[in-house]
């Protein structure tokens, strides 16, 4: 007996290694978990565009506007596909100056089945980041909501993720961008994503102006089921946004998945009572708003902070860009139609900041995963923050102004009065989103 367990004992190993033979990988090999976590990631951040983004958005605008708002988000998601693969990822992630990347990878040009990007495949992270440029411009919409041209849409998101997203990506994560050289600490997008797509829509908002009657009648949600299913998708999808962003299925991106829910929940639960103390009730899109708030917040920081520390963070979320809200819209009277820069731009200045207070390994049960390589104290990582936020705001803010100067030029941006009074639906597509007369 004792010779048979001996023979079993021996055996396990051999045994193992038929039945798992691909449980270690040579660094030249494709890592077959961690490349099942990106390409599921892949999917979900996808699904927070289509149909995630597009149906919050859609709920909120008035119902004369919905199919113009879903239509927005379909063709962004086109155009941003077929640039990626022209030119975008090129200037993004190939070699070239520390301000913008070569055109030596145009049309994912070397990218075969078995080119590799760490231990996935290359096509995967091409593909993977191509969701991230798609949902960014989408998400700008919601600053000019329900007034702009679908042709100056088109053509302003074209524009702007060829001069805006790409080089800042090329930035924050290259090899040899200006800012990762730095060591700038931007996880999954708080500068790349939120700041720019935040203030691309309120210089929009400035640009374009007000809707008809701002401030004077209100334009309210026409429906908000449709925008709590959206909501609800986006907080999912966000997992493979912040936990793919790890590239790996590791420690790291189930951490990051973690402090997502967490900075989450904070958000929405701290949005909903500050309602309820202030106007006596709590709003369904209150809430979910705090939990954008809170996702987005938390976004640059995910792979560098702990559990308390997102919970913090969603805290903060919560309470600055609840107050955001009042003082763009009611306070500076600026049209910012779905809250697009109090929410992601705002929300991604905090995060970014606090990423770099977070992070440090001294707070405690705050303590994260630790500052850039070479920093060594919190005063020098802040600096590194505050200089990649001010330059991304500055260069994002400069360009995208030129860019709406030119789309006006070329295309013109607001519809006439007449048509915004009539609905985009039918002006720019020649449908309704809901016809309750049968055929």
């Amino acid at each position: 007996m004792k010779f048979i367990t001996s023979l079993l004992t021996a055996a396990t190993p051999l045994t193992l290694l038929f039945l798992f033979p691909f449980t270690s990988y040579a660094a030249d090999e494709i890592n077959g978990a961690n490349t099942a976590w990106i390409m599921t990631s892949t999917a979900l951040v996808l699904f927070m565009t289509l149909p995630g983004l597009a149906l919050f958005y859609g709920g909120l605008v008035r119902s004369k506007n919905v199919l113009s708002i879903l239509m927005q988000c379909f063709a962004i998601a086109g155009i941003a596909s077929i640039l990626w693969l022209v030119v975008g990822y090129s200037i993004a992630f190939d070699s070239g100056t520390p301000y913008f990347g070569g055109f030596g990878k145009m049309f994912f040009n070397g990218i075969g089945e078995n080119t590799l990007s760490g231990d996935i495949p290359e096509s995967l992270f091409a593909m993977f980041q191509m969701t991230f440029v798609i949902i960014t411009p989408a998400l700008i919409i919601g600053g000019f909501a329900e007034r702009i041209k679908f042709s100056a849409v088109l053509l302003f998101s074209t524009l702007w993720i060829l001069f805006v997203y790409a080089p800042i990506t090329h930035w924050v994560w290259a090899e040899g961008g200006w800012l990762f050289e730095m060591g700038l600490l931007d996880f999954a997008g708080g500068t790349v994503v939120h700041i720019t797509c935040g203030v691309a829509a309120l210089v929009g908002a400035i640009v374009i102006g007000p809707r008809k009657g701002f401030g004077k009648s209100p334009a309210m949600p026409h429906n908000i089921t449709m925008t709590l299913m959206g909501a609800g998708m986006l907080w999912v999808g966000w997992f493979g946004f912040n936990g793919g962003s790890a590239l790996a299925a590791d420690g790291n991106a189930s951490m990051a998945m973690l402090v997502t829910h967490i900075s989450a929940a904070t958000g929405a639960i701290t949005w909903m009572f500050i309602e309820w103390i202030k106007f006596g009730k709590p709003t369904a899109i209150g809430t979910v708003t705090g939990m954008v708030a809170g996702l987005g917040t938390i976004t640059p920081a995910s792979g560098f902070v702990g559990p308390a520390g997102a919970l913090l963070i969603g805290l903060i979320a919560g309470i600055v860009c609840f107050f955001a809200v009042i003082l763009i819209k009611h306070k500076w009277k600026i049209d910012d139609a779905l809250d697009v820069f109090p929410v992601h731009g705002v929300g991604g200045v905090l995060g970014t900041i606090l990423a770099g207070v977070f992070a440090s390994t001294e707070l405690g049960i705050f303590s994260g995963q630790g500052f850039a390589d070479g920093i060594s104290s919190m005063g020098q990582q802040l600096s590194v923050q505050a200089i990649g936020v001010g330059a991304v705001f500055l260069y994002t803010a400069i360009v995208s102004f030129v860019l709406y100067k030119v789309v006006q030029m070329i295309t013109g941006l607001r519809v006439s009065a007449d048509e915004e009074s009539q609905g985009l639906d039918i002006n720019d597509h020649e449908e309704r989103g809901y016809d309750f007369v049968s055929n």
